[in-house]
């Protein structure tokens, strides 16, 4: 029979098992939705908001060129419920002006290159160029082969915050001429520079954009007396100039029948370019270039079919939406689907995909994690029964063997209270047979030791003096001597 210890066993508790561990899988899942939560906030500081329904552009004066241009884009873009609402101007330079200006409220116009004083503003960005703007001279008397030979000579230049007036200014400054000057340098465009010229007002009119289309070029070019102004230069001017492109007019462009004009002609043209603010929508920059595409996408004298719009930019960068529509067209979302539908789901993905990407590698974690945190519930126990079997096979006292019994029980009651997943129920019947184990270790240590304490002395060697030999009975000792 086993001493007493002194200390009263507790309650052997029964272990609850369970199908799942819901407190290991929510910890578990913790970091997985800590993530998925981080990303999608992330995704929405990113995301596109949906894009608006109206726009404003700012194209010219009424009934001009691209002030018809734009009421042309205004119908393309109502095909998908858009809104544009159409700003006469004076022309390119106050197109610009308003671009610049925030509280405008226009968000694209058309703008013809080389008129920007300075350096353009930072905000503003191409979509791409979309026509040429020529620039013709007609004028009296003999033939001229150099602008500097127009000085001294009334010149209408186009009127004050035109292109033309600022193209022809810069020009002409290229050549010496200067206002203030002796040359007279009169704010008549258009219709009224061509009536002057025929009605010897001026000397020479510079024409450009709607003035110089190729049925007005035609019908000053069959006026007695008057001569179109041959870019004899144009080469060293777009080489000085470098958002000037060289044009030719071939021969009898005007009039096969009087092969007019008699020899190829040469002119120098800025380009137009599409402009908008850097905060246009990405999707309204895709639905502009194709209403741009179908609109001056056709062929004329002055151009091939399908030249423009194109990623020409001059004195604008070409925006990267831009870019990449000119290099791979629409996306398959817009391709294949309505615009509103195609920009929802655009936007949708730019949340789902970042989750797709972090949720798949996380999910392949979760299991292992939940694993992890069950075993060791078992595991974390392995060392403090370690530590109480190396005592127990070390020399203790009777209060140090009570000790260690007593952390034995503690560990017992701690897990038998545990609560363990079905699945795991073997380790923790393995846990609870190394307890035995130790346990046993313990009470068999015990016993031994009070079994030395116990046993009597070994029987002496056979050979020594006073015992005899062969199982004969033992000596009787003498008396001792004091």
């Amino acid at each position: 029979m086993k001493p007493a210890t002194g200390r009263k066993r507790p309650p052997r508790l029964v272990a609850r098992f369970v199908a799942i561990s819901w407190r290991d899988l929510a910890v578990s899942f913790g970091p997985l939705v800590l993530i998925a939560v981080a990303a999608i906030w992330v995704a929405v500081r990113l995301i596109q908001p949906a894009p608006p329904n109206t726009l404003t552009i700012s194209a010219g004066p009424e009934g001009s060129t691209f002030w018809n241009a734009a009421q042309k884009y205004k119908a393309i873009l109502a095909r998908n419920r858009i809104t544009l609402n159409v700003l006469p101007s004076e022309g390119s330079v106050q197109n610009l002006k308003r671009l610049s200006d925030p509280k405008s409220n226009v968000d694209v116009a058309f703008v013809q290159d080389g008129i920007s004083p300075g350096p353009v503003s930072p905000d503003l960005m191409s979509l791409g160029s979309v026509a040429y703007v020529p620039l013709a001279i007609f004028y009296h008397g003999p033939t001229i082969s150099r602008l500097s030979e127009f000085k001294g000579l009334r010149l209408a230049v186009g009127a004050e915050g035109s292109g033309t007036r600022e193209l022809a200014l810069a020009l002409l400054k290229a050549n010496g001429i200067v206002p203030g000057g002796p040359t007279k340098l009169l704010p008549l465009s258009g219709d009224d520079a061509a009536q002057a010229l025929v009605a010897g007002k001026v000397d020479a009119a510079f024409l450009a954009g709607d003035s110089a289309q190729p049925a007005v070029m035609g019908k000053l070019n069959r006026t007695p007396n008057v001569q179109f102004y041959d870019f004899t230069q144009a080469d060293a001017y777009t080489r000085r100039f470098p958002y000037l492109t060289q044009l030719q007019i071939p021969m009898g462009a005007f009039d096969l029948g009087k092969n007019l004009p008699a020899a190829p002609m040469h002119m120098v043209a800025p380009t137009a370019e599409l402009v908008a603010r850097d905060s246009l929508h990405p999707a309204l920059s895709d639905l502009l270039i194709e209403a741009a595409r179908e609109v001056h996408g056709k062929a004329n004298i002055l151009q091939r079919a399908g030249e423009f719009p194109a990623p020409l930019a001059h004195d604008f960068p070409i925006s990267d939406d831009a870019a990449r529509y000119y290099k791979s067209g629409k996306s398959f979302l817009y391709r294949v689907l309505p615009f509103w539908l195609a920009s929802l789901a655009d936007r949708l993905l730019v949340v789902v995909v970042p989750l797709i990407v972090l949720l798949i590698p996380a999910l392949r974690v979760v299991p292992s994690l939940y694993t992890w945190r069950v075993k060791s519930r078992i595991y974390r126990w392995y060392g403090a029964l370690i530590a109480i079997e190396r005592s127990a096979l070390s020399e203790h006292s009777a209060s140090e063997r009570a000790s260690l019994i007593e952390r034995l029980d503690t560990i017992e009651e701690s897990v038998n209270g545990l609560k363990m997943p079905l699945a795991y129920a073997d380790q923790f019947y393995v846990l609870r047979e190394h307890i035995g184990f130790v346990r046993e270790r313990l009470t068999h240590s015990r016993e031994a030791q009070r079994d030395a304490a116990d046993e009597p002395d070994e029987p002496g060697d056979p050979d020594a003096p006073g015992e005899s030999g062969g199982g004969s009975e033992p000596a009787v000792a003498g008396p001792k001597s004091y």
